[in-house]
């Protein structure tokens, strides 16, 4: 029998939507996830995958959810209309669309704004392509917007990247001289209210009509608020990318970090563009399994390779100009692969090393989260390397944006 108070986070990945229904304790009751049909760049996708996953529920489980929140991969843009339907496909994250002169027209002495704020190189190609009549939306943003029938917002932290100032509360000053300010969403804080879900897709995916909608927040904090970090604690994501965050006591400054305002509490980090996506260029997921299990952690692979997908890094080092080195290729393939997750370790290390040097205290134990973090080989070479005791956290992102919505829910009722 269903708890009579539950509430479902909305997880919308690179490669699919997952799902997590969870209790008035936090306990994860229902899980599912559900792969894209075509890919990220896809609104349609979204969509389809949120409508199949809610679809599948018990109906004991859909009569008793309260609330909804949802998160998705920071950076991923979308060209709506008014009434929130997609013009043409998304840009997803990992692509850049950089331009030095407008970069230039906004702050020239601020070169880290090359990195951190992407989404505005994507806004402009978007604004350029169908003109300034538009709505412009992250993807977690997107998908609340289809909940409440009301594209008008977004929520703060996905829209870090497009110029939003979480310290301040405002967009940078220099947007003034945009003539599409009103493509921007007007911003609302993570766990803030916005409002029910709509009556008739309510209907028609079989929930309450009473369910109440909470601005939710990227993936990647997500997956933090799954891990339940403490004060001492890091978190690596090991997902597409390598991705670090640690609770502060004020943001950190620095090229290519992020400040998030969670809960009332800072959670800064920063992204590095190397991680699990690049392994895939040269391995499937069985070839992975079978090979790690060959590699010795307790030993250096004597090959030194930076794995970025491709040129350009943004944290722990802002260069967009850093190359990938990939070679030299052993013959071993179990050999290669120790090699790629020694540089992506190297990174890592850097990476926290960084966070620390910004004024980050050390954290007293790495949470790894992301399909990364089941590798027990990497584990222990990260370990070795890093020299921080390295735990791993299965609970899915989905969890930590239901949290919000549980959070959301206790706050406003």
């Amino acid at each position: 029998m269903a708890s009579s108070q539950l509430f479902l986070g909305i997880d919308l990945g690179t490669s699919g939507v997952k799902i997590a229904v969870i209790n008035e304790s936090r306990e994860v009751i229902h899980s599912e996830d559900k792969k894209y049909r075509r890919g990220v760049e896809f609104p349609n996708d979204w969509r389809e995958c949120c409508t199949k996953l809610i679809g599948n529920l018990e109906i004991g489980i859909k009569r008793n959810i309260l609330g909804i929140s949802v998160d998705g991969t920071s950076g991923t843009l979308l060209a709506c209309d008014k009434k929130g339907n997609p013009i043409g496909q998304a840009i997803p994250y990992y692509v850049n669309h950089k331009n030095k002169k407008f970069l230039q027209s906004l702050n020239p002495k601020k070169e880290d704004t090359i990195n951190s704020n992407n989404s505005l190189f994507k806004a402009l190609y978007l604004i350029n392509k169908y003109g300034e009549s538009i709505l412009l939306r992250h993807q977690a943003d997107w998908i609340t917007g289809w909940l409440i029938n009301d594209w008008s917002s977004g929520e703060a932290g996905n829209n870090i990247k497009l110029g939003w100032d979480v310290t301040n509360k405002s967009w940078p000053s220099s947007f003034e001289q945009f003539t599409w300010l009103d493509a921007l969403p007007s911003i609302t804080e993570s766990g803030s209210l916005l409002g029910y879900i709509n009556y008739n897709l309510a209907k028609h995916l079989g929930l309450n009509e009473t369910i109440q909608i909470f601005s939710g927040t990227t993936d990647s904090n997500a997956a933090v608020l799954a891990a339940d970090l403490t004060q001492e604690d890091g978190a690596t994501i090991l997902g597409s990318t390598i991705v670090i965050k640690r609770f502060v006591d004020s943001p950190l400054k620095g090229a290519g970090v992020t400040n998030h305002l969670i809960g009332h509490r800072w959670l800064a980090g920063g992204a590095s563009n190397a991680g699990c996506k690049v392994l895939g260029k040269f391995f499937n997921d069985k070839d992975l399994k079978e090979l790690s299990n060959q590699i010795n952690p307790k030993i250096d692979s004597g090959i030194t390779l930076i794995p970025l997908p491709s040129t350009g890094e943004r944290f722990p080092y802002n260069d967009p100009k850093m190359a990938p080195i990939l070679e030299p290729r052993p013959i071993s393939d179990a050999l290669y692969l120790h090699a790629l997750l020694e540089g992506l370790t190297k990174i890592e290390a850097a990476a926290w090393e960084k966070l620390i040097e910004l004024g980050a205290t050390p954290p007293k134990q790495i949470i790894t989260l992301g399909g990364g973090a089941n590798n027990p080989q990497w584990r222990r070479l990260r370990q070795r390397i890093i020299g921080i005791p390295i735990k791993t956290c299965k609970s899915p992102p989905a969890k930590g944006v239901a949290i919000i919505a549980l959070e959301g829910f206790l706050t406003n009722n």
